[in-house]
């Protein structure tokens, strides 16, 4: 049920201008320790399993048809806040190179996804060309960062850059065993919404495999793959 309700939420969404992938995309991946979570929280399985299963069979398709690049935050940092890894800028035939980098993914560290959002605008060059970007997120900003705020900076300095953010099994602000079957908790948004509301793009939201799957294609996808 929930399934159809994505679906039917993603096709009442207008389509992005991004939709003829003629323009640059950046993916900002989640590598955070929380994506490695398990047993807890309503979330059964660690995060990054099903996410890679969404990114092998994604890929393919998406790097096909457009120029992709990658950022992922979390691990690798002399602190929790500092694993912020661009992986390489857009490029043709990316989907072997994303693949193998968040297969290879061991999560760790904080979320750090204000300053990840921010390196791939400047990666675009988002000021003076188009391009979009695709934030994969489970949760909030833990680095003293501040979306909203650099979601008005983007609005503002980069007309023709569209962020569109993906909350990946995002769970409420705190966790207790009386939350357990709340939905409340287990449907939460994640407040680096605002960066999508404020550029144009979609916010959606993804608590499955195969809701996974489907917001990587119509957050990345172009009309002619659908």
């Amino acid at each position: 049920m929930r399934h159809l309700m994505l679906c039917a939420a993603l096709a009442a969404t207008p389509a992005a201008a991004t939709d003829d992938c003629t323009e640059d995309a950046m993916v900002v991946f989640d590598g955070s320790g929380s994506m490695a979570e398990m047993g807890f929280n309503q979330i059964g399985g660690p995060r990054i399993i099903e996410a890679r299963k969404a990114v092998r069979d994604v890929m393919p398709d998406l790097a096909s048809n457009r120029r992709l690049g990658l950022i992922i935050y979390g691990p690798g940092g002399v602190d929790g806040c500092t694993g912020l890894d661009l992986r390489f800028a857009p490029r043709d035939g990316a989907a072997s190179r994303i693949i193998a980098d968040v297969e290879a993914l061991q999560p760790a560290g904080d979320t750090a996804l204000t300053e990840a959002v921010q390196m791939a605008a400047i990666t675009l060059d988002y000021r003076t060309e188009p391009g979009t970007i695709v934030l994969v997120t489970d949760g909030k900003e833990t680095c003293g960062g501040a979306p909203c705020q650099l979601a008005s900076l983007l609005a503002h300095d980069g007309p023709d850059l569209t962020v569109h953010v993906i909350g990946f099994k995002v769970r409420g602000q705190h966790f207790s065993w009386e939350s357990q079957g709340s939905t409340d908790y287990v449907e939460a948004e994640t407040v680096s919404r605002c960066l999508a509301d404020a550029t144009g793009g979609k916010y959606v939201s993804a608590e499955t495999l195969e809701e996974l799957i489907a917001a990587l294609r119509v957050t990345l996808g172009c009309n002619v793959l659908f």
